[in-house]
């Protein structure tokens, strides 16, 4: 049993060093003083963070990141919030089909949506790639926006809902004033999901961005293909650590063994 038990914890141990190994070593390769990538170190120097704010490219691709992120999870909350309440609280015909409807950007590979959403959004429609890169995103964070949400509504208590009700209040009201009011944590959750689900995003974005417009995981992309330099390890290590501030106030608010519930 105690042999078994070893086992176990060298196993455990052995995933986490497949998975954590490489952002470490990306970690540590970041601190390179050279004008190569390499590992082990020649020496330490944090001039390549310095030069992430230099490259005016990043800088202006963040703030699209930012911005198309934002926009496109408030056009996704106000979709989802609605679908999110129907699919809780009603009971209607093809309930089942209009939910698999809404998570099925999570199911559809992402290479495919994205070409799918290039061809009728940018071709046929000649939606201009600005707009058509907001509906990109606010297409892929809605499914998360839906479930996060949803999740929170199956521990909302509806008899409030019906308390307010018979007291006199519209059902309009009753919405705002009681429910939002009581799923304020899982809206907050599922905002900070879907931004990190969007800001972080390749397949999307890569089909969704033209000339003049791209995305910082793009622009990463694009940087890696002329230079060799640490400066992407430097700034992926500064994305992960503001993907983990993210987790972390995820963690703090709901806690993540939440979101396994349904």
């Amino acid at each position: 049993m105690q042999n078994k038990s070893y086992g176990l914890t060298l196993f455990t141990f052995l995933v986490y060093l497949f998975l954590l190994g490489p952002l470490i070593l990306i970690a540590i390769a970041s601190f390179e003083p050279s004008t190569v990538l390499k590992f082990p170190l020649t020496g330490f120097s944090l001039k390549w963070y310095k030069n992430v704010f230099e490259v005016g490219l990043f800088m202006s691709t963040f703030k699209t990141s930012v911005i198309v992120s934002l926009l496109g999870n408030f056009l996704a909350l106000l979709l989802g919030v609605p679908a999110a309440y129907a699919l809780s609280r009603g009971s209607f015909r093809g309930k089942n089909t209009l939910n698999a409807i809404f998570l099925s950007p999570v199911l559809i590979p992402g290479i495919v949506l994205g070409f799918t959403l290039l061809k009728f959004i940018i071709i046929s429609l000649h939606i201009p790639i600005y707009a058509a890169l907001l509906i990109g995103h606010t297409v892929i964070m809605l499914p998360f926006i839906i479930r996060v949400i949803g999740s929170s509504l199956s521990n909302f208590d509806f008899a409030i809902e019906e308390a307010s009700l018979s007291l006199g209040s519209s059902r309009l009201a009753t919405f705002f004033k009681v429910v939002l009011p009581n799923i304020r944590s899982g809206i907050i959750a599922a905002v900070l999901i879907a931004f990190l689900e969007s800001f972080n995003n390749v397949d999307i974005s890569i089909f969704m961005s033209g000339p003049g417009i791209s995305t910082l995981p793009i622009q990463m992309l694009t940087y890696v293909q002329n230079y060799f330099d640490p400066t992407i390890a430097a700034l992926s290590v500064m994305l992960m650590i503001f993907t983990a501030v993210i987790m972390f106030l995820i963690e703090r608010l709901l806690g993540l063994s939440y979101f396994t519930k349904r």
